[in-house]
């Protein structure tokens, strides 16, 4: 398809003033004299046709799907059946397509749906009325042995199909063996799919085989095609004292890394000084990797392809290959390496006034441990003291700044999530041995203080050079979101003032503080950043709500983030090199949408894939352990049970049909489970006891059962005082009126941001259990901050006795019709 005619084309359907037109009136609206012209264009409209993103009518008019009532998009399915068409139109809801109305598509698919509903709170249903492409041709699953043939059970439940496999098609694969099975033909008519068996990964109960079968479902890389390693291995293992040319050399400045015991790829050090007005100097160095992974080369187009680093249970599928991230690119101790420095200048305020950002080489003081910055800071170890006694004053003075910082961004009303988060440790075989809560240290708070204002700072820099950029976005949630999340909280007790679409996240910020301390903190945090949008990577610079920060970029972690090492490449160009000519600019104005739209997806996928590991070897654990009792608390109601999340974060579902003592009805506007009969409520917060009944590690799923319920606090019917959406005085929404900030937003930056997966910068999706460090294999390995929770130690009363038989069964079978 010739792309100039295809912009021509879409620009014209596009306009204000379009009227869907024939082909003889799309010919005169874009004033065709040539017939060679006419010809691609007919061929262009043909192709658009067929890729959905114009449609015809019976009469042979092209126009836009929207302006035919349909919606281009990605289909999500769901195991229940129904599915979900995410737009590919930015800011544009969501269509819920039922079962009947799928008509053959899967989940993946990329469809053209028509509207066939619009409620009044802007939700919309649909029907499947064209199957653009298949988003899946590929499947991992469980194969099931018959007499001449096989079937293979796909793990993902989306899927919906059961795949077909001939006896000659299945490579000798046994009933039980795990596999990889391309599609052949797709469901349809009421027939299975069918397939041809690619690979057999080996059977579901070997060790190692369930995090296999994860990595091929989703497709993550493994090993580096040899071309990359070849230049990886091409690479020296020490500085070139020649190669230094004018970089900064700050090797005799006191400069530390502080990380994760365990951390093996060192991105980033920090060195504070406390100047005589009173303000504080903070540099953050962050290796140069651009310097050695160069625009275009193997390296450069593997890392783009894999976007970032996934960190899953077991094992780390790294960016870039381990002889750059854990040798010459990371800051290891006491040895040159290349960086690129920010330097601020911060005031008592946390205002940075002065700000520079060159190319340099460091020599790192010290490599520290937040174990051992804690002991320093904040228990005052007389030996770790004596032992980094030249250190100890630029540790102090670091504590105040971060201080500084953190105050200030809290006054300008960024939201501070604080959610608990796990780990899963596991041995040699894979198998989890333990779920640790992870800790939120001093030294932790300290390093993201740092990070964010040099992301800020840098982002901010290049929005006034007014060139082509990579930033960090998150757009301001949806207002009819907002008001469903002001309603729920409402049956908490807390009240808002003012309108969803004057919202400031101040006054978001102000709700998490109200709650602290509460039995219902988390599910009120978690229910809020489910009404915000995701973060993503922008080459426009929009903002970030979360962070209120009106500019923020991902510079920090080049070794992990394809997006910062982009940042870096950038950087290099325009400060280093000194090309910011129009054909430089217009280059990277063309380059950067795509570049951000892909790590993008490869951020969600990473997300996915470490969710999943994570939920498999939490149900794995939980195995052995039916029959036992724990407290928990009541995360999410919905009309077919309650889950329960215990203190070491495992969760779990009471199903509505196992409730027996009375007909429960589920109250959509409170997440509340009502009895008819004894009044009895269950609400999200509600502290219960309950019993392990049933685990299903295949399906990531753990049964509970009611077994008692605390004596839980009345709900609060006037609150703490009503929120003001405007979030107070001070810190404007407009532009310049968002300030440094932190925390997090639904798929992204947190104040925790150098801990969250790993990657310093953000914690994708709020998502829990952080990566603090890369490790070569993972296995095990306990974190300095891992602390277990004493609170999941399971009650005495162990009986692994069959469950009691329903007091109300007809009352029991009632709940389970519904």
């Amino acid at each position: 398809m010739n792309q100039q005619w295809k912009e021509k084309l879409l620009e014209l359907m596009k306009s204000e003033h379009y009227k869907p037109l024939n082909i003889q009136g799309i010919e005169e609206a874009m004033e065709l004299t040539d017939a060679s012209d006419f010809r691609e264009v007919v061929k262009t409209l043909v192709i658009l046709e067929d890729e959905g993103y114009i449609v015809r009518s019976r009469n042979n008019k092209y126009s836009l799907p929207d302006q035919s009532n349909l919606v281009r998009g990605k289909l999500t399915g769901h195991a229940k059946g129904f599915a979900f068409v995410i737009p590919e139109e930015a800011g544009a809801e969501d269509v819920f397509i039922p079962p009947s109305d799928l008509n053959g598509a899967l989940h993946g698919d990329i469809v053209l749906a028509r509207i066939t509903k619009e409620k009044s709170d802007a939700r919309r249903e649909g029907t499947i009325v064209k199957i653009v492409e298949r988003g899946q041709t590929k499947m991992v699953g469980t194969y099931q042995a018959q007499k001449s043939f096989g079937f293979v059970i796909p793990d993902d439940k989306r899927f919906g199909s059961d795949i077909f496999v001939t006896k000659s098609n299945s490579q000798g694969a046994v009933e039980g063996h795990k596999v990889v099975v391309e599609l052949t033909q797709f469901p349809e008519n009421g027939k299975n799919a069918e397939g041809i068996v690619v690979q057999v990964l080996g059977h579901k109960n070997d060790p190692g085989v369930d995090i296999l079968s994860v990595i091929h479902k989703f497709d993550l890389p493994q090993e580096f095609p040899k071309e990359v390693m070849d230049q990886a291995n091409a690479v020296p293992d020490e500085i070139d004292e020649s190669a230094i040319g004018t970089r900064r050399d700050l090797r005799d400045e006191q400069i530390v890394t502080i990380d994760g015991a365990d951390a093996k790829d060192l991105d980033d050090a920090v060195t504070v000084t406390a100047l005589e007005n009173g303000h504080y100097k903070l540099g953050v160095h962050i290796a140069d990797v651009s310097y050695y992974v160069t625009d275009n080369s193997p390296i450069d187009q593997e890392a783009h392809d894999r976007g970032t680093s996934i960190y899953l249970v077991d094992r780390v599928i790294p960016m870039i290959p381990h002889r750059l991230s854990n040798g010459i690119c990371s800051l290891n101790p006491k040895v040159n390496r290349f960086t690129l420095s920010c330097e601020m200048e911060i005031d008592q305020r946390g205002e940075v006034v002065k700000h520079e950002i060159f190319e340099s080489i460091i020599k790192t003081t010290e490599r520290m441990t937040y174990s051992d910055v804690n002991k320093l800071l904040d228990e005052q170890d007389a030996e770790l003291r004596e032992r980094y006694e030249p250190l100890v004053p630029m540790f102090e003075e670091m504590a105040k700044l971060a201080k500084i910082l953190r105050n200030r961004r809290m006054t300008r009303g960024a939201i501070d999530f604080d959610f608990k988060e796990s780990k899963v440790l596991v041995d040699e075989d894979g198998h989890p041995t333990d779920i640790v809560i992870r800790e939120r240290s001093t030294a932790e708070k300290l390093i993201e203080e740092f990070m964010l204002v040099a992301n800020e700072t840098v982002a901010e820099h290049f929005h006034w050079l007014n060139v082509p950029f990579m930033y960090r976005v998150h757009e301001d949630p949806k207002e009819e979101k907002l008001q469903r999340f002001f309603e729920f909280i409402a049956s908490f007790g807390y009240t808002v003032k003012g309108a969803g679409n004057e919202i400031h996240p101040r006054a978001l910020q102000q709700v998490l503080d109200m709650v602290h301390g509460q039995p219902e903190e988390t599910v009120i945090s978690t229910v809020m950043l489910r009404s915000m949008k995701q973060a993503k990577y922008e080459a426009d610079n929009l903002g970030h709500f979360g962070l209120a920060a009106e500019y923020y970029t991902h510079f920090t972690s080049p070794i992990r983030r394809y997006p910062d090492l982009i940042v870096h490449r950038l950087i290099r160009k325009y400060l280093i090199e000194g090309k910011m000519d129009s054909e430089t600019k217009r280059e990277w104005d063309d380059k950067l949408p795509a570049i951000a739209e892909h790590a993008s997806n490869m951020e969600r996928r990473s997300v996915e894939a470490e969710r999943e590991t994570d939920d498999l070897k939490k149900a794995e654990y939980m195995l052995d352990k039916i029959g036992e009792e724990y407290e928990g608390i009541i995360s999410s109601v919905t009309n077919f049970g309650m889950f329960i999340e215990l203190p070491n974060t495992i969760e779990g579902l009471v199903r509505v049909a196992d409730l027996s003592d009375d007909y429960y009805n589920y109250d959509e506007r409170t997440y509340a489970m009502i009895g008819e009969r004894t009044g009895k409520i269950f609400r999200i917060g509600d502290e219960v006891s309950v019993r392990v009944v049933n685990v299903n590690k295949e399906e990531r799923a753990i049964d509970f059962e009611i077994v008692g319920m605390k004596s839980n606090k009345p709900r609060r019917s006037g609150g703490r005082g009503p929120v003001n959406l405007g979030g107070g005085s001070g810190g404007g929404r407009g532009r310049g009126g968002r300030g440094r900030g932190s925390s997090s937003d639904r798929n992204g930056d947190s104040s925790r941001s150098d801990r969250s997966r790993g990657r310093r910068g953000d914690s994708p999706r709020g998502d829990s259990s952080p990566r603090n460090e890369e490790k070569e294999s993972g296995r095990g390995a306990k974190s300095s901050r891992n602390k277990r929770d004493d609170r999941f130690n399971p009650t005495k009363s162990k009986s692994k006795s069959k469950k009691n038989k329903p007091f109300y069964e007809k009352v029991a079978k009632g709940n389970k019709k519904r």
